[in-house]
């Protein structure tokens, strides 16, 4: 039995994956999402991560494609009590900003979305510097006091907000952010290392990276002359254009063949033993995809493999 990683302070245990729910309504549909979910859970998984405009870029779509089909899944599963649920808010067409009324208003809509009466993690998907930390904490606060929200959280966020929403969150006793969702992963380390990881670690915070695979790049699909179906296929292979992600993709070879693993388990493990790291992000839009995804739980890296991926990618 894989064992569970504690989420930061908020009380919350997690499977050492956290699966998103990006591809949800998008390039899975809701049939293929069903599968990658049941065979997420039955591999001991408990933590889906989505955001109320998943998938609002899709065209015919409006946002809160993902949350419904999470939200029916769980309906028909009659597993509530069994999974952790984070969504986020900013981004929705019909909810955008972080001003007290949207923030409320869209927590209601995923509500409605996802079937149920309380979210265990909430996001601030995108920080909005015109609206005061006060208004954002303070209505996130309200939420909590409701018993609609567990815990809270941010994404994408300047160190120097980070740390104003937590010093007003600790001097007026309200709701006290508990994780950060950052972008980092193997080849792309420069916006969290520093001050914001610094800021993480110093205040307790636990964080749950996003694009941990680098849109695929880091699955080792991508090769040069290789062609690959994907709908972030663009975004990946830009990194097959430098010298960092050639340097890392042949240091993952070698680590993931000492292990007999596949390439995205090993860039999956390097990030989840990094200083601040509770869990990592990872999609799949069928339940091939998975396996690779699942045994992250159980890869322990050497000190020595963890040191010459992050020199690779420095």
């Amino acid at each position: 039995m894989t064992s569970l990683r504690k989420l930061g302070s908020s009380g919350l245990e997690v499977f050492p994956l956290a699966l998103g729910g990006n591809v949800f309504g998008w390039t899975a549909d809701e049939a293929n999402s069903f599968a990658v979910l049941d065979a997420y859970t039955a591999a001991g998984g408990n933590f889906v991560d989505t955001a109320d405009s998943y998938s609002s870029w899709v065209a015919g779509n409006g946002g809160g494609e993902s949350e419904t089909i999470i939200g029916n899944w769980v309906k028909a599963r009659g597993n509530r009590d069994d999974v952790v649920i984070a969504t986020k808010v900013s981004q929705h067409p019909d909810h955008q900003g972080l001003s007290a009324a949207t923030i409320k208003a869209a927590a209601d809509a995923s509500l409605r979305r996802l079937g149920t009466d309380r979210i265990e993690l909430y996001y601030t998907h995108f920080d909005k510097p015109e609206v005061p930390v006060e208004e954002i904490v303070g209505a996130l606060d309200d939420l909590v006091k409701a018993g609609k929200v567990r815990h809270i959280a941010a994404s994408n966020i300047t160190a120097e907000r980070l740390r104003a929403s937590l010093e007003f969150s600790d001097r007026e006793g309200l709701a006290r952010y508990v994780a950060l969702q950052p972008h980092y992963n193997l080849v792309s380390r420069d916006t969290y290392e520093g001050e914001l990881q610094d800021l993480v670690a110093a205040s307790g915070l636990a964080a749950v990276p996003y694009y941990a695979l680098a849109s695929g790049f880091l699955t080792g699909k991508y090769r040069p002359g290789a062609t690959v179906d994907s709908a972030r296929a663009q975004g990946a292979a830009k990194h097959l254009a430098t010298e960092r992600g050639q340097k890392v993709l042949t240091v993952l070879d070698e680590v993931a063949r000492a292990h007999d693993a596949e390439v995205a388990t090993v860039a999956l493990a390097w990030l989840a033993a990094r200083p601040t790291v509770a869990v990592p992000i990872a999609s799949a839009r069928t339940v091939d995809q998975l396996p690779a995804l699942l045994a992250v739980a159980d890869l322990e890296l050497t000190e020595t493999e963890i040191s010459r991926l992050t020199e690779a990618s420095a």
